[in-house]
């Protein structure tokens, strides 16, 4: 690099705006665009509803239905932060946390098994921690209330608008 190049990005770099202190980065507003519950519903031999939700801390809800559901692709919603908390709350007073990760065939935690049955994938971040849980509904060792949670996170998400199933 010669003298004047290096002088020249020097100056290039001493010009150019830089954030403020505390301002939020690229990175940060990733961050907090992050889900913080999503929910997959997996194929099944039949038509089970096939699609993904993702609810954000702010409010935000993203659908991307696939198989047997009204809407297929993506589709986006809002609802209130306090929904969104209420929803984390449940969670974590229901036990999501100390479920298993993974009730799924051959797993210990699955118990007695059928085949043809849905699996539905879940994720959770809240206070600090994530959990994320597999759960074969052939699983019949899975919690009761596991299937509850999904089903809630289904209702405070809305998605019954998008699979035109309630």
């Amino acid at each position: 690099m010669t003298r004047g190049t290096a002088l020249l990005a020097i100056a290039m770099t001493a010009c150019s705006p830089s954030a403020p202190a505390g301002s939020p980065t690229p990175y940060d507003s990733a961050a907090s665009a992050a889900p913080v519950v999503t929910l997959e519903r997996m194929p099944c031999f039949g038509t089970c509803p096939v699609y993904q939700v993702s609810i954000m801390g702010s409010g935000a809800v993203r659908f991307v239905g696939k198989h047997h559901v009204t809407t297929q692709g993506a589709a986006t919603a809002e609802i209130p932060e306090a929904r969104v908390d209420s929803l984390l709350h449940a969670l974590e007073q229901r036990g999501y946390f100390d479920f298993a990760d993974a009730y799924v065939m051959d797993s210990p935690a699955c118990g007695p098994y059928a085949t043809d049955s849905p699996t539905v994938n879940t994720s959770v971040t809240s206070g600090g921690r994530t959990k994320s849980i597999r759960h074969d509904y052939g699983c019949h060792g899975a919690p009761r209330e596991l299937a509850r949670l999904e089903r809630l996170i289904d209702e405070v998400a809305g998605t019954d608008q998008w699979t035109g199933r309630e």
